[in-house]
Parts: C-alpha cells; structure tokens; sequence
C-alpha cells in the first residue's frame, strides 16, 4: 500500500475516479490508496492457488481482478489476490461493467490475501481485512504469508473467523474445496524451481 490521494471519497465518487494510468486503488475509509504492483513471488503464489482451484470450479466462478466492497461506517473496497465466487454472486456479476461486488450482492465463498512484506500490509491482512470479511459474511479467508512460511485459513463460525495455520508438510484444510489436496509449503514455495503440484 502507498501513498493516500484522496479523501472524503463516497463510492460514487470513487467508482468515477480515473487519473488516467493503469494504476489500481483501493478505497479505505473514504480515502483513495495506490496499490503498488505485487511482488513476482506473490503472482506466482495467486497464480498456483487459482490453477488448483480451477480443478473444482469452473472459471467464471475466479476471479484475481474483483473488488469488494466491505461493510462500515466510511466507504471502503478491497482488491484480494484471488476470489472464488458462488454460482449466486457469479450470476449477480454477469454482464456487469466494472468487477465489483457491491453490498447488494451475496458475499464471495473465499478469498485469498498474499502478504508483502512491511507492517502496514501484515496490520492490512491479519486485523483490517478480517474483521472486514467478517462482517461482510465471507465465509472462508486465506492469508498466505511468504514471510514466515504460514498459510492462516480462517473459516467463518457465527459471525467470527476460527484460524488454522498450516507449514510444511501439513494438509490444508478448506470447507470451501474439502478435496483440495494442497500442503502448506507448495503453497508457500509456488513458482520455485522445486515446487511441485498438489499432492496426490
């Protein structure tokens, strides 16, 4: 996350926005955020997660472009690295000019986050988007964190997330796919000359 450009934005305004570059925002508390471009390292955990997932979802149900917005007091939208829509919100997006999953729409299955490094995305990933995605009724939220190796799958249970966290070797759990098949360090190690596939 970089520098704040804007402030006081309503989501009218910022779903109007446009500066003329390619480049992405997120809208925090009404207050316009540059995102800046991902790590190699990070695409390639996105890209690894979403060619596994597509083994037990058709595309149009993945998405690694959408934005959310999220319930609160002050307008505020996230960009995750990866979603996996229900067949309901994939319906509701059909034909829809802009990617994003307004309020008025059913929450996402899942979503993924792959933290870069930097305090401010750790506070971002682990306490803002949780209590975010919470309240928005997601029912199932990744955090894949190359930093200390650890995939958190936290599953939605009476408005709360409960944690897992998942290294090396150990399975990763999902009520979303429970016939993924994947360990926490393929995950971790996507894209590396020694990463493998899903195991089997």
């Amino acid at each position: 996350m970089t520098a704040i450009i804007g402030k006081g934005l309503t989501l009218e305004e910022y779903f109007k926005y446009d500066d003329g570059t390619d480049s992405q925002y997120e809208l925090v508390a009404g207050e316009l955020v540059a995102m800046p471009p991902e790590s190699p390292k990070n695409v390639q955990i996105s890209l690894f997660l979403l060619v596994n997932f597509l083994k037990f979802v058709p595309v149009n149900r993945l998405s690694n472009k959408v934005e959310i917005v999220v319930a609160g007091s002050r307008a505020t939208t996230r960009i995750p690295d990866l979603v996996v829509l229900t067949d309901e919100l994939a319906t509701a997006l059909e034909g829809a000019t802009r990617s994003t999953i307004t309020l008025d729409m059913p929450p996402p299955a899942l979503v993924v986050e792959v933290v870069s490094p930097g305090k401010a995305n750790e506070d971002r990933d682990y306490r803002y988007k949780r209590s975010e995605y919470a309240a928005r009724g997601i029912a199932e939220y990744w955090i894949v964190d190359p930093q200390i190796n650890v995939v958190t799958v936290l599953i939605l249970v009476d408005g709360f997330y409960e944690e897992t966290r998942f290294t090396g070797n150990s399975a990763i759990a999902s009520t979303i796919f429970p016939e993924l098949q994947l360990i926490g360090e393929l995950v971790l190690k996507a894209g590396e000359s020694n990463a493998g596939n899903a195991i089997s």
